[in-house]
């Protein structure tokens, strides 16, 4: 296994500002938000201190030298031939969404499709558009497949783009090429962009295929352009950098209508880190093999000491999506366990339908922290748990 650092709970909490060690109080184990809790890439460090130690702190037009990093990269990784005279840049996959969503959909009563559960944001950007979501949940009964009849159903009834989520986030699935082969005949038979978020892609596990999405949309003849950043392989939220990268003529020739401020919001140090990380793939693989470790553990700790939980392992990231379903903690087992566990995970609810008596566990830290946060899982559940049957689980280990 590559080594990687990771910081005490102690340090992490005197050190860092962010969402994750200031919501809650001290004395709430944090395990939600998307940020890891390792050492930072010395690669990354070294190139955005040499950026502002030479004073290169303004603005950005372009991509520049980022556009052939990434092209090479995805070349490397998933044999995606990307143009980079076609790459755009983004303040960060957020914003590239809404703005390429802009650019596809009406400025007013548009129809976006969604899978849910997917990332709660995603309902978030679809408003920012002034248009409605259309929901075509996943089948859990199939691990979490797309559901292509609905997909269809949602095309023929007038939708007027496809946001995808892959690897899809909060399940972690990495969407099988046939799921994604099928949908991208569906665009082209119904003329619907497809734009999708592929910020998790570099993390997908050993044992996993990552398939873009572009390369068999353009087959398809279908219309498509993918967000991606390294800002989740490489811990780089802090430093707002992604791109926009169409799959198609037709969506490159939309792009050309971005804002000039889509890049000029976009951090010049953002871009230096991302340069950077493309070059520090041990670092990266040092996360896979830390997360899939955790992930693990975190099966082996639960099936001791909560056995109603169930793990959805996930085939990339280190976002687990956790159903608590059998716990009897109600439909939103991350509120109760918040206030009675001192354990914060993200809430199943605000993924959309699906995610009721589910949570989100970020496993990006240590395995003590891992252990922890199932200790105090299993005394909140053993609490709510009926006797008869604490005593058939006891009796059971």
């Amino acid at each position: 296994m590559n080594h990687l650092a990771t910081r005490p709970i102690e340090r992490l909490r005197a050190e860092r500002g962010s969402i994750k060690w200031r919501r809650y109080a001290p004395d709430v184990l944090p395990l939600f938000v998307a940020e890891m809790d390792f050492e930072p890439s010395t690669a990354v460090v070294d190139a955005v201190s040499r950026a502002l130690a030479a004073g290169d702190t303004g603005y950005l037009d372009g991509p520049g030298p980022l556009a052939p990093a990434f092209a090479e990269f995805a070349d490397r990784s998933w044999g995606w031939r990307v143009d980079a005279d076609h790459v755009h840049l983004a303040t960060d996959v957020t914003v590239g969404i809404v703005e390429t969503l802009r650019l596809l959909v009406p400025p007013v009563g548009g129809r976006v499709v969604l899978t849910p559960p997917v990332y709660a944001p995603f309902y978030e950007m679809v408003g920012e558009v002034y248009a409605t979501p259309v929901e075509v949940p996943l089948l859990e009964a199939s691990d979490w497949m797309l559901d292509m009849a609905g997909i269809e159903q949602a095309f023929a009834e007038g939708a007027d783009a496809f946001l995808l989520c892959n690897p899809q986030n909060p399940t972690g699935r990495c969407h099988s090429r046939a799921s994604l082969q099928a949908l991208a005949e569906l665009a082209a038979r119904y003329d619907v962009p497809v734009v999708s978020d592929e910020v998790h892609a570099p993390l997908a596990h050993s044992d996993a295929a990552f398939v873009p999405f572009a390369p068999l949309a353009a087959d398809a003849g279908a219309r498509s352009a993918t967000v991606t950043s390294a800002s989740k392989a490489w811990n780089l939220a802090a430093l707002k950098c992604a791109w926009i990268v169409p799959g198609d003529a037709r969506t490159a020739q939309r792009l050309q209508r971005l804002p000039e401020e889509t890049a000029a919001r976009t951090s010049i140090l953002g871009l230096h880190a991302a340069i950077a990380a493309f070059d520090d793939i041990e670092w990266r693989d040092a996360v896979v093999d830390h997360v899939t470790a955790n992930i693990d553990l975190f099966r082996a700790e639960l099936a001791e000491h909560v056995p109603e939980a169930r793990l959805v392992t996930p085939d990339a990231g280190y976002l687990v999506w956790l159903d608590l379903r059998g716990t009897g903690l109600g439909d939103d087992p991350a509120a109760v366990l918040r206030e009675e566990g001192r354990v914060a995970f993200n809430s199943g609810p605000s993924f959309g339908p699906g995610g009721a008596g589910f949570v989100r566990v970020n496993v990006a830290c240590a395995p003590s922290t891992i252990v922890e946060a199932v200790q105090r899982v299993a005394r909140v559940v053993r609490a709510h748990r009926p006797v008869a049957l604490d005593e058939r689980a006891a009796v059971a280990r």
